[in-house]
């Protein structure tokens, strides 16, 4: 026969086993919700670099303007005016039709390698650039605040997001 043990012991050995189980639970969620929050951010820069990289990685780029004469089907173009050493004048090139272009008015831009695609340069390029990454931390900010719980940091990323949000608004 085995003998019975006392209520407390029974009570302890119940809170050790829900104290632990608790403890595996709170780590799953930080790990789960940590992952969650990471990808979230690595898919914005992922998104923001392929244009971030022509605009911030200038040397060595041919550099010049471009007037916007006709926009259709999500591109613009125009003829392209060169600024830097080493760049040749084009008769058209094309650049993606977004809030950031507007037809008549004429942009700094960086020509993409291999092609006749260009990007917006100088501070609203760069800026226009990263808008991607803002709304990924404001996505991963809602993340950390409700599922690592982390308040303050969640806040840090959302103010960050915002700015970047909004000076590219007012840059563009």
């Amino acid at each position: 026969m085995i003998p019975a043990m006392p209520a407390s012991a029974a009570a302890a050995r119940a809170r050790q086993a829900s104290s632990a189980s608790s403890a595996l639970l709170r780590f799953g969620r930080v790990a789960a919700m940590g992952t969650v929050a990471a990808l979230i951010l690595i898919a914005g820069v992922w998104a923001s670099w392929g244009t971030a990289q022509h605009v911030l990685l200038t040397k060595g780029r041919e550099q010049g303007t471009v007037e916007v004469t006709s926009c259709a089907d999500g591109s613009c173009s125009g003829p392209y005016s060169p600024v830097s050493a080493g760049s040749q004048a084009r008769e058209r090139v094309v650049i993606e039709d977004s809030v950031a272009v507007a037809k008549g008015r004429t942009y700094s831009v960086v020509v993409k390698p291999g092609g006749d695609e260009v990007v917006r340069s100088g501070p609203a390029g760069v800026l226009y650039a990263w808008v991607p990454l803002g709304g990924a931390l404001l996505l991963a900010s809602v993340v950390v605040a409700g599922g690592l719980r982390r308040t303050r940091v969640a806040w840090g990323m959302a103010g960050v997001g915002v700015a970047l949000l909004t000076a590219a608004f007012f840059a563009v």
